[in-house]
């Protein structure tokens, strides 16, 4: 009876130790990708929004109720044209009172000019009533430039590229309620994180994104980098030109990847084959681990500069768990 319950034991042991050998040794499942050749392009990134070149904001500097707008949204107007008007109503009366004052100053300055001629006034009498004038002149003057305010006029000639706000709504201090600009040429306004900025030159291609047109192929060129930055973002403003004939419209957003150097019939494999400098090639029915010297890592792919040739087969996605010399059973070949 006990040898027959060492045998059972024993048979127990060896099927144990033979599945896990089994496990041990059994191949893992791997799929590959042949590296391939093509042009690697190293690319910023940055977000921007869509503006005219030429353009300028018309905002009040009184907050008034608006009583006149122009019906002249997407129309051409010239240097000076009345876009709307804000309610002087009492800007107005205080200008008359401010009238009458100046209309009385004058007539005492007058009286005591004629007085002053008989020696019946005194010079400091005729010095102040001219004090009094000249006071009350200024105050017209100034209350004259300030009805000028409440009308609002085109600062350019141009196009009036958007109208905001509606009669008899209150205007507040700085809000926009006009854009009046050049609708050609366009450009694209990004910022740029400062570590990325000495990549960035003027005449950079630049390839773009947009929502509005999925799919489709859209470029610009930079155009200008300001020369300070943002301390707070860290960012500087960098603006790219887009073409005559570009699809986009002003205020619309783009994603902006601007090529800063390009690898021409590189040797690329895909992002997901390496970790680190490092990918798994494929030697017979083993994983050989390789140690890669990389240049672009670009949208396509990563470039080769050595470590392996194109004739090599690489496990993607890369197998963190994988060792060196481990068997493998190639399933299927993954996207390049």
């Amino acid at each position: 009876m006990r040898l027959t319950r060492y045998a059972i034991a024993v048979a127990i042991v060896a099927a144990v130790a033979g599945i896990g050998a089994w496990y041990a040794w059994r191949p893992v499942t791997v799929s590959v990708v042949s590296p391939s050749r093509g042009d690697a392009a190293e690319i910023v990134y940055a977000s921007g929004t869509i503006e005219p070149k030429t353009w300028a904001k018309v905002a009040p500097v009184v907050r008034e109720r608006i009583v006149e707008q122009c019906n002249c949204e997407g129309s051409r107007v010239a240097k000076g044209d009345v876009l709307a008007r804000l309610d002087d109503s009492e800007a107005r009366a205080a200008l008359g009172e401010l009238q009458a004052r100046q209309a009385l100053s004058q007539q005492e300055f007058q009286r005591l000019s004629v007085l002053a001629e008989r020696n019946a006034a005194s010079r400091q009498q005729l010095e102040q009533a001219e004090s009094e004038l000249a006071q009350t002149e200024a105050q017209v003057a100034a209350q004259k430039a300030r009805l000028d305010t409440y009308i609002l006029r085109a600062p350019s000639a141009g196009q009036v590229l958007r109208l905001d706000g509606e009669v008899g709504e209150v205007a507040e201090l700085g809000t926009v309620l006009a854009w009046v600009g050049e609708p050609k040429p366009l450009l694209v306004v990004a910022d740029v994180n400062e570590e990325d900025i000495p990549r960035i030159e003027v005449g950079q291609r630049a390839l773009l994104r947009s929502d509005a047109f999925p799919g489709r192929d859209l470029e610009a060129r930079v155009d200008s980098i300001t020369p300070k930055g943002d301390p707070v973002t860290k960012t500087y403003r960098v603006r790219f030109r887009l073409p005559d004939d570009t699809p986009l419209r002003i205020g619309m957003s783009t994603d902006v990847n601007v090529v800063t150097r390009v690898a021409k019939n590189a040797l690329l494999v895909p992002s997901a084959a390496t970790q680190g400098n490092g990918v798994f090639v494929v030697e017979g029915d083993r994983a050989r681990r390789r140690e890669i010297r990389t240049g672009i890592r670009g949208v396509k792919g990563i470039e080769v500069l050595s470590g392996i040739d194109d004739k090599v087969r690489v496990i993607s996605p890369y197998p963190a768990d994988l060792t060196d010399g481990a068997r493998l059973k190639v399933v299927a070949a993954a996207e390049g």
